[in-house]
């Protein structure tokens, strides 16, 4: 029993330690009302920054209203109570109190009208999971292209008629080589394509090319679509299914995977991360093809496999580009042509904004660009929120 109470009594002087330290590094907004009354539409984000300059502490403000149970569920017309880091215990303030709300009411910890359509449709597939799913294996009377009304013939379903699925159709597949120096990172690669032949033309071909003297290539996992479901009809091999609706032709290749009933988890707070993983970078845009700015959505190369969770917060940096030095190595002079390598300056790398993880997978993560002070490019790394490179 000793060793028990020894054991929980340091685990709370450790816990205790931990939010203390957290404490001290809290800076509140300037001019910061002390109380908040939170509102139809508010985000957890936004009602954190309204407190705090750095909005991914919002532990720090649950932490201070005892009268909020479950910082995941707070809702509108609840009151956050602040005087300078403080609950301030007084007229007005609220105290415990039954929810009558649901939880669909709750606020949510991003805004869910910038992602629908993108919650919609998007996954990460792992190998297993890709090779293995259930596929489209030709259209009724023959036909190459099926809609709406129409029968499919399905392979590797397994499920009693009247289960429906979701038609999905591979977009890509993400893997990252091998730093080509010392150095450098691990460049990352996201391959698209029509893939017109299916499923074996975006297949991971496992071979030579995958193992290098520098390292193993990483496949991180393929990008697919929600695009249409399907009714199972009739069970067998193939089986029949309807196609109940689709955004466009199905074809044989294309998957057919259980419906996410709820593809968005919106039960977490924006946190920083414990520690970024090596060379975690931007690889994709959800809707535009140069770059992208706040509340747009971006891909990036690690997830859970890595310690990526929901709610991890993360700073966005630029490269530093590299310059020549006209100045003290001008071009055709002596100096420039004995010490060549002195003449080339990496300027530092520039800080762009925040990302929050809303979505992970295995190896790969989607995340919002909450704000930026410049456009979000490709191969953007990402930095510990609080600290700079």
């Amino acid at each position: 029993m000793l060793k028990k109470l020894l054991a929980v009594s340091a685990g709370l002087l450790f816990t205790l330690t931990v939010f203390a330290a957290t404490v001290r590094t809290v800076e509140w907004a300037e001019q910061h009302s002390d109380r908040y009354i939170v509102r139809k539409g508010d985000t957890l984000w936004d009602i954190s920054a309204h407190f705090l300059r750095k909005p991914w502490l919002w532990p720090e403000i649950w932490q201070d209203n005892p009268q909020v149970r479950n910082p995941h569920l707070i809702y509108p017309g609840d009151e956050l109570v602040l005087g300078g880091g403080h609950v301030r215990h007084g007229e007005g303030s609220i105290g415990p109190h039954a929810r009558i709300s649901s939880l669909e009411d709750a606020v949510k910890p991003i805004p869910l009208s910038s992602l629908k359509q993108f919650l919609k449709h998007a996954r990460i597939l792992s190998e297993d999971e890709y090779e293995n799913a259930p596929h489209v294996v030709g259209i009724e009377e023959n036909q190459l292209r099926g809609t709406a009304g129409q029968l499919a013939y399905v392979r590797g379903i397994v499920a009693p008629p009247g289960t429906k699925f979701a038609l999905v159709r591979a977009s890509g597949r993400y893997y990252d080589m091998p730093p080509r120096g010392e150095g450098e990172p691990r460049e990352v690669y996201r391959q698209t394509g029509d893939w017109m032949d299916g499923r074996p033309g975006l297949l991971w071909q496992h071979g030579p090319n995958e193992f290098t003297l520098a390292g193993n290539v990483r496949f991180l996992g393929y990008e697919v679509l929600d695009f249409g479901t399907v009714e199972v009809t009739r069970v067998g091999d193939p089986s029949s299914a309807l196609i109940v609706y689709s955004d466009f032709e199905v074809r044989a290749g294309d998957l057919v995977l259980p419906i996410e009933d709820k593809p968005y988890d919106d039960q977490y707070v924006p946190h920083a991360p414990a520690r970024v993983p090596d060379n975690m970078r931007v690889i994709a845009f959800g809707d535009a093809l140069n770059v992208v700015g706040p509340r747009q959505v971006v891909a990036l190369s690690r997830g859970a496999e890595d310690g990526i969770e929901n709610g991890q917060t993360f700073s966005i940096y630029h490269d530093g580009d590299e310059v020549i030095d006209q100045s003290d190595y001008p071009e055709g002079s002596a100096r420039r042509f004995f010490h060549p390598d002195d003449a080339h300056v990496v300027l530092p790398p520039e800080f762009i904004g925040h990302v929050m993880v809303f979505r992970t997978f295995q190896r790969v993560s989607y995340g919002l660009v909450m704000d930026a002070v410049k456009p979000t490019h490709i191969g953007d790394f990402l930095w510990d929120p609080d600290h700079t490179p």
